[in-house]
């Protein structure tokens, strides 16, 4: 029997769908004396490392994890469930963990690098296996800000490292208590063999191998709304217009077009919801279920956007933004994406000239991690004669010349579904967020969306260059190389598509394999 330590830490559902997937009984750990008393204990972890030991302390569980810990129990811990086997964080300075490995868990520091690490890579072993499943060429998903340096007091316990910047460990385990910072539920069909193994028995698999490296990432974007008949459907818009012939486009089914997507090799699956929640959020029971049905099926991130933001319901009650998102990642959601709330967010830090402290991007980022924050930036070119002519935004040359002739433009950002400008530009907007404590940026650009020309490069390269959070190319693919030039070009961590995928014009192997050919790491 496995026991989860559920401890309200992000999104456990699709954890706890792949351990029934591959066929275990699996009861929930609801009071100190079931730590204990259980037989294998599996401790996920999505978020902050400060929250992490706040919420184990509240719920008695900390000193009985600690007494079962160090009685060398069967124990496996999942990202944050590994780093709290250290004795502490920068993350969570005069915070203590649990203080089974020695040493500190530490911010990735290496100039130039995306942080978060977000995305899928490998691991090389340190120590010997007797398990010995993965190969070298397979990859895990990963996504944090803080990893286990590997030192002489806990070199013992480093199981696995992969390279990032540095070298950090990605497993660890001695007698029958291990860790990995990677998602094996989050790993496809590689994560889900590593996870079997690991619940019959702990330790790490992977075959000895020299230096990994980071794959991009390839996202299947499902724009998600009613239609007139009030069932949920995938849509895709023409310069965001999602009607032809008087009718919603229909695409497909959101739970069936996801599932086909992650068979298919698909890095991530995205689901924006432009319905967009017209009333309350949390009422949107369809949408819920759309995450709920797709993490049963689909072993890879998902993230959710559309409506994201605090509400008041029709008898009064408000709820902030951070219980609304709480829901969707009870319901299967890795990421939550943050559109216009967004832009109002930041049109507040600029005029105030600071914080606001309560915005759903801080309080998200808190509980859950930065990596859990997603920034949808949906801007349009703005043409102007020279910088001069727009002060107050960043302007940039430009290859494309506007109606005009004008050699200069600047990136205006929209909301509500691109249907309105505002005095703020996505360079701007995509700095403050990432100071407020954003893990990724989503790129949709209204010029390229639904054109097959190819991304907006110089829009991406403005963005990419002005944060060190990963950024995410979209709008504009209509062949394979649009993908290669935009890595290429940019050197964004991934590339997302839509319409192309939905009507099979460009498969998601086709993507793979051209990228490989170009010498681009990606997942098989």
């Amino acid at each position: 029997m496995i026991s989860l330590l559920d401890y309200g830490a992000g999104n456990v559902r699709s954890l706890r769908n792949a351990v029934l997937k591959l066929g275990y009984e699996l009861q929930d750990i609801r009071a100190p004396e079931d730590i204990l008393a259980a037989e294998f204990i599996l401790f996920p972890g999505v978020g902050s490392f400060g929250s992490a030991m706040q919420r184990l302390h509240q719920m008695g569980f900390f000193a009985p994890l600690q007494e079962y810990l160090r009685a060398d129990r069967p124990f496996l811990g999942i990202c944050i469930g590994l780093q709290a086997l250290f004795e502490g964080s920068d993350e969570s300075p005069g915070v203590a963990g649990l203080g089974i490995i020695p040493g500190r868990v530490r911010r990735f520091d290496t100039p130039g690098l995306s942080v978060p690490h977000m995305g899928w890579n490998g691991i090389r072993v340190k120590h010997p296996s007797p398990l010995s499943e993965i190969t070298a060429d397979e990859k895990l998903y990963f996504v944090h800000s803080y990893r286990a340096v590997p030192e002489v007091v806990n070199a013992d316990w480093v199981l696995a490292e992969t390279d990032y910047g540095a070298p950090f460990a990605s497993a660890v385990g001695r007698g029958r208590v291990a860790a990995v910072q990677f998602h094996p539920e989050k790993s496809g069909l590689a994560g889900l063999r590593l996870l079997d193994h690991f619940l019959r028995r702990p330790g790490v698999v992977a075959q000895p191998g020299a230096t990994t490296r980071l794959a991009k990432r390839i996202i299947a974007c499902l724009d998600v709304r009613a239609n007139d008949a009030g069932d949920l459907v995938v849509t895709k818009g023409d310069q965001y217009d999602v009607r032809e012939a008087g009718e919603v486009r229909n695409l497909g089914k959101p739970v069936d077009l996801a599932r086909r997507y992650y068979e298919e090799g698909a890095d991530e699956i995205t689901f924006l919801n432009i319905t967009a929640f017209r009333d309350f959020p949390l009422a949107d029971q369809p949408m819920l279920e759309v995450l709920r049905r797709t993490s049963e099926q689909v072993f890879v991130p998902l993230t959710i956007g559309g409506g994201i933001r605090a509400f008041t319901d029709g008898e009064g009650r408000h709820y902030s933004a951070l219980e609304v998102a709480a829901e969707y990642f009870a319901s299967g959601a890795d990421k939550i994406s943050i559109g216009s709330d967004a832009v109002t967010t930041v049109e507040q830090v600029l005029a105030q000239g600071g914080r606001t402290g309560d915005s759903a991007i801080e309080q998200i980022a808190h509980r859950y991690g930065n990596q859990a924050v997603v920034i949808s930036i949906d801007p349009r070119r703005v043409y102007v004669t020279g910088p001069e002519e727009a002060p107050r935004h960043q302007v940039i040359p430009t290859a494309i010349p506007g109606p005009r002739g004008e050699a200069w433009c600047w990136f205006q950002c929209t909301v509500k579904g691109g249907r309105e400008g505002r005095d703020l530009d996505a360079v701007t907007l995509a700095r403050v967020c990432e100071q407020l404590g954003a893990g990724e940026i989503l790129l949709n650009s209204i010029d390229r969306d639904g054109t097959g020309i190819g991304f907006d490069l110089e829009l991406i390269q403005a963005v990419r260059s002005a944060v060190t959070i990963p950024v995410i190319a979209s709008s504009g693919a209509g062949r394979v190389e649009h993908f290669s030039e935009v890595f290429v070009a940019t050197e964004v961590e991934a590339a997302l598509a839509a319409g192309i995928f939905h009507r099979r014009e460009v498969p998601i192997a086709a993507v793979k394999a051209h990228l490989r050919g170009c010498g681009i790491e990606v997942r098989s």
